[in-house]
């Protein structure tokens, strides 16, 4: 049904858009609609294999040298198309109205074709089942986020961002490359079935997940390999940014979750390398984020952590599994799916959010924006729901994730006397760090964006987002509080997942987790939120309300500047931080008794690429531009290059027949 019904709805949407060009409006609503109507059809496909357990195989009609082209949905296919299929269609509803604006400027039918094969590469890519087939879908997924990332190439920040994608993204291609070549010489095929079938040394299989991690590391945004991330999701346009976050770097978590299918159980290293890589992205993610002006850049960062959040579970699961602690696996394995839902779900709901202020306001600023929440209420009300659920405070979805991780490992330290079980415990603590950033990251969002006085004229003069922008964040918002209210349904349907992953371990609906009580817990908790806003609104309605100034402390005559700045809100605790995550300051401070103006600015680049990778492209750069007498432009020359690569190759491949012998 997926492939013979879904997949093409998407695409036909998109070729339509991409048609009907001149038409705009016509092609954007018919990209919209295939979108919606393949992603009805795929997402019913995915849960039913969810809850029973089948898994439907197209075995597609080309015919390779190493094996057919062969796709499948399995639990864990199914458990990742519902979040590409369901964010896809909410983003593209919201997208339909973001893009307006842009009809008559820009190519709008050109970006639709490239987002709906954005939706169909990435289904292709959970579903793949032989090697070439993951690859070429995989590049095509690559290419057309690119494309997206690109669409307002205007702006130099816009070009240098796709640039930074590009070269990243074809870095992690070329380390599962190499993995996939050494997958199937050891297995003789590219079928994914074949290599699953054979027994693997130590070695190799040590080999191979490294390079899985690098590869579907940059991908999914670990650190180091996350400089990509916040470039492209800024540069972006924000129901694209949401798709992004969302789902795209979700790809590299689930090619991760792949490979470990396919090299079998793990290894002892696998646990401490996870977790130590959660961990990093977790406190340098928030710790970035805390001092970024740019709203969809603190974002970015934010979804480095929340990365790191799932790297934390899977490495608890697999210390779990190798340590015979069925429960520990089934905590940790069960929160980094559940994790992997909630960020789709609370992220875009962020991304959305921070589209509509960037439509009402016209800037995404945070030192220009203030006092939203009065003149964009329904575009503020959600976000800060996606504010609580993101720094996982109850009632909302995030805090149910995270707490089975936190249950995970101090049940693993707990039934360990080893120097695991304080490493555990050591990371709990940092765990509930990067809690507490994550908390102030998001109150300095809430608080800055939405509440006090308008720091600037866009914000001054916004306006609350149609409709159709409005509803699929509010779409988004319900279903997690959905999530929030029944954690135990939910994980219940990740449970085929985790059995698929760590074969037969404990049920994940154990009395270590009483998901059901900490649902009624939050049902309590909405409830009273509701009856507090109840209580308000009749007590208001039966007393006259008078507009007056704030106290200004003494001033005689206070203005918005007054106020705290975003950078101010966060200096309390980025002072106290090592230097390297700190922004960079350039202050020209009053020196004389007639001084000149004052001036203060501040950097907010990522410690990385400032100081690892631009020096190291800056000088590769250098030495690489020495090799341009290789382009002479003259074809001889070119079929010279291509009959020596051939000929350097059979030799290659002779020597090594010879030294087999």
């Amino acid at each position: 049904m997926l492939f013979s019904s879904g997949l093409p709805l998407i695409l036909a949407g998109g070729v339509a858009a991409l048609v009907l060009a001149r038409s705009p409006a016509v092609g954007s609503a018919l990209a919209v609609l295939g979108v919606v109507a393949g992603a009805v059809v795929g997402g019913t496909e995915a849960v039913q294999v969810l809850l029973h357990g089948s898994e439907p195989e197209v075995v597609l009609g080309w015919q390779l040298p190493y094996g057919q082209l062969r796709a499948a949905v399995d639990p864990l296919s199914a458990f990742f198309l519902m979040p590409i299929f369901g964010l896809a269609a909410i983003a593209a509803v919201y997208g339909r109205e973001y893009m307006k604006p842009y009809h008559g400027k820009k190519p709008v039918g050109f970006a639709w074709f490239a987002f709906n094969l954005l939706v169909v590469s990435m289904a292709v890519v959970v579903t793949a089942r032989q090697a070439l087939l993951f690859l070429v879908a995989w590049e095509l997924m690559s290419l057309c986020a690119y494309v997206l990332v690109t669409f307002e190439h205007e702006d130099p920040d816009v070009r240098r961002a796709g640039f930074v994608y590009l070269i990243a993204t074809h870095v992690g291609t070329a380390f599962l490359l190499a993995m996939f070549l050494l997958l199937a010489r050891h297995g003789g095929s590219f079928d994914f079935a074949a290599v699953q079938m054979l027994p693997m040394s130590g070695s190799l299989s040590g080999l191979l997940f490294g390079l899985a991690l690098a590869g579907f590391g940059v991908k999914a945004g670990f650190v180091p390999f996350h400089v990509w991330l916040p470039e492209a999701h800024a540069a972006a346009p924000s129901h694209v940014s949401a798709l992004m976050s969302g789902v795209l770097i979700k790809m590299g978590i689930y090619g991760l979750l792949r490979v470990w299918l396919l090299l079998g159980h793990p290894a002892a290293w696998w646990s401490p390398v996870l977790i130590a890589i959660g961990l990093t992205g977790g406190l340098l993610g928030i710790s970035l984020a805390l001092y970024q002006r740019d709203i969809k850049r603190v974002l970015a960062y934010s979804s480095i952590e929340n990365v790191g959040l799932i790297a934390i579970g899977l490495g608890t699961a697999s210390w779990g599994s190798i340590s015979n602690r069925p429960q520990v696996a089934a905590l940790g394995m069960s929160g980094a799916l559940l994790h992997i839902w909630n960020h789709t779900l609370m992220k875009g709901l962020m991304f959305l959010g921070a589209g509509s202020v960037v439509h009402g306001s016209g800037t995404k600023d945070l030192e220009q924006l203030g006092g939203l929440m009065k003149r964009m209420p329904r575009t503020a009300t959600t976000m800060v729901l996606a504010a609580l659920a993101i720094a996982a405070l109850p009632p909302m979805n995030g805090f149910v994730s995270e707490w089975l991780l936190y249950l995970g490992l101090i049940r693993g330290a707990l039934s360990s006397t080893s120097a695991a079980g304080v490493a555990a415990l050591l990371s709990v603590g940092l765990l509930s760090f990067i809690g507490g950033l994550t908390l102030l990251c998001f109150v300095r969002l809430v608080g800055i964006a939405l509440l006090g006085e308008p720091r600037g004229r866009a914000s001054a003069h916004a306006h609350e987002s149609p409709a159709g922008m409005t509803v699929p964040m509010m779409m988004l918002a319900a279903i997690s509080a959905l999530v929030a209210l029944y954690p135990h349904t939910f994980v219940a349907a990740t449970s085929r997942v985790s059995a698929q992953l760590l074969g037969n371990v404990a049920n994940p609906l154990m009395p270590d987790a009483p998901l059901a009580t900490l649902g009624r817990w939050n049902g309590c908790l909405w409830l009273a939120l509701a009856l507090g806003t109840l209580c308000r609104v009749a007590i208001h309605r039966r007393r006259s309300i008078t507009l007056d100034a704030t106290w200004g402390c003494g001033y005689a005559r206070p203005s918005p500047r007054m106020q705290y700045t975003a950078s101010s809100f966060a200096e309390l605790i980025s002072a106290r931080m090592p230097k390297i995550l700190r922004a960079e300051l350039s202050v020209v401070a009053p020196s004389t008794l007639f001084p000149v103006p004052a001036r203060l600015s501040s950097a907010c680049s990522d410690p990385l690429t400032r100081g690892v990778y631009e020096p190291f492209v800056t000088r590769w750069a250098e030495r690489f531009a020495r090799l341009r007498w290789l382009q002479q432009g003259v074809l001889h020359v070119y079929l010279f290059y291509i009959l020596f690569a051939a000929l350097v190759a059979l030799a290659w491949s002779s020597l090594y027949d010879w030294l087999g012998r």
